[in-house]
């Protein structure tokens, strides 16, 4: 009689669509394979097939029917580690067209965006489908992630990616998923579409800014993901200036591994730092706005140099003042 977990009635059911299965390993399946050395592959399982290393070769069929966690020995000695891939092992090592939104940041951005089950959410750009994964495992297959990109050759890749994830056959994609090749800028107003979030993952999200606000409903957030403090400082003053919006909040998650073996508890020597920021406001309801900031701007900071969008109160004072500042508090 099979152990319980390999009964296939104890699968993940295929209508969750949450790309794990539970079980033996099967033909079809990726898993990923770790050495000593920490070197990770990952690569599909094929009857007959053979992976081949500087460690030897392992034979597929040896890992076919098996329970995921064992090691299996190459031809000339070499030990590898099989597991099925986490999603965050997954996107960090998929093929890409544009850089990946890195687990840590796909992490916040379903936290802090509150990604739901049954939400209604839109993305733009899909980049190679990295955060797109982690919003339609959040949203299920009762919500909705609709995803905008304007490069042909990443919107390919992404597909092909979120494909492979979920394990959808040829022809046939994720029920909750929508790639639409264009502008969000454009395709979104024009589309009538309503959402509960839109998350904002390109150059120039400010650009956007208006259509996110007229699709999102009351109470939805929207999301930058910007690289540079340029962009953070342009999207949070542009949030500020339209009015519909509460105080954005801006902030960045750095990671940091620790070396533990008996007594010698350490940092490690590497760590992912700054990779992106993240920026969230919701929606207020038509015709309100959220009540104004009350305490008042650094002294300079939207002084002569700055040239992005400005809000209504702060006055547009002359370069003198500025200049003749740092005097007046030097004599004081």
């Amino acid at each position: 009689m099979p152990h319980d977990d390999q009964d296939p009635a104890l699968d993940v059911p295929p209508e969750a669509w949450s790309g794990v299965h539970r079980g033996p390993l099967r033909a079809g399946e990726w898993v990923r394979l770790l050495d000593a050395k920490g070197r990770k592959h990952n690569l599909p399982l094929e009857p007959g097939k053979r992976f081949f290393s500087n460690r030897g070769h392992v034979e597929h069929d040896e890992m076919i029917g098996r329970e995921e966690g064992f090691t299996v020995t190459a031809s000339t000695g070499g030990e590898y580690l099989v597991f099925r891939p986490l999603l965050s092992e997954f996107v960090v090592s998929m093929p890409r067209g544009a850089a990946v939104v890195y687990p840590k940041d796909a992490a916040q951005i379903v936290a802090m965006a509150d990604i739901f089950p049954g939400a209604d959410v839109v993305e733009a750009g899909v980049g190679s489908g990295a955060l797109t994964c982690s919003l339609l495992r959040a949203v299920g297959p009762h919500g909705r992630v609709t995803s905008y990109e304007r490069r042909e050759e990443f919107a390919d890749v992404a597909r092909q990616n979120v494909t492979q994830f979920f394990g959808t056959v040829e022809g046939e994609g994720h029920p909750a998923w929508t790639l639409r090749l264009g502008d969000l800028a454009t395709e979104l107003p024009a589309s009538g579409e309503r959402c509960d979030r839109v998350i904002l993952d390109m150059l120039a999200p400010w650009e956007c800014l208006d259509a996110a606000a007229d699709a999102l409903r009351p109470g939805g957030i929207v999301c930058a993901y910007v690289a540079t403090t340029t962009q953070l400082s342009r999207f949070t003053e542009t949030v500020r200036v339209h009015g519909g919006f509460t105080e954005p909040q801006a902030w960045e998650s750095l990671v940091r591994d620790w070396h533990v073996e008996g007594l010698a508890v350490r940092p490690g020597h590497k760590m992912i730092g700054h990779t992106a920021f993240l920026v969230t406001a919701r929606r207020m309801a038509p015709g309100q706005q959220a009540p104004r900031k009350t305490r008042r701007p650094a002294a300079g900071a939207y002084g002569p140099d700055y040239t992005g969008p400005r809000p209504l109160d702060v006055p547009d004072l002359p370069a003198d003042v500025f200049v003749d500042q740092p005097e007046q508090q030097h004599e004081q």
